[in-house]
């Protein structure tokens, strides 16, 4: 076996088509998830007047950020199943896990200003 062909990566046009169908229903079993999430947050913005600003702030950036992080899993497992070898699977992979590492930094980052904020706005007397 050549080298080349020992490196061709390739999924029959079976495997391939089920896994579209998988990643499919993933992402639409995903849109209802989140869909049902916001509809509870909304909910609990609604009935719960004392809900302070920076908790509700903090609710809604990580419901993004969940969405954000999951759309890029699933963008990744897709890109993977149309890798054409080892070699590509391989730059997917380190792009995919260098992406992320910078994402959830800028995320933590950002959910620690909300959470500072939130606990100087307690700390703030009452008019």
């Amino acid at each position: 076996m050549t080298d080349q062909a020992r490196d061709r990566f390739e999924l029959p046009p079976e495997m391939k088509s089920m896994a579209e169908s998988s990643f499919k229903q993933a992402r639409e079993a995903f849109d209802k998830l989140l869909a049902n999430a916001q509809t509870a947050a909304g909910s609990l913005e609604e009935h719960g007047a004392t809900m302070r600003a920076g908790a509700k702030d903090l609710s809604i950036r990580a419901l993004a950020f969940a969405e954000a992080n999951v759309q890029a899993s699933l963008n990744y497992a897709q890109s993977l199943v149309h890798a054409k070898d080892l070699s590509e699977v391989m730059r997917l992979h380190g792009d995919y896990v260098q992406a992320q590492m910078k994402t959830l930094a800028e995320q933590a980052s950002e959910m620690g200003q909300i959470v500072h904020r939130a606990a100087m706005d307690a700390g703030r007397p009452k008019p």
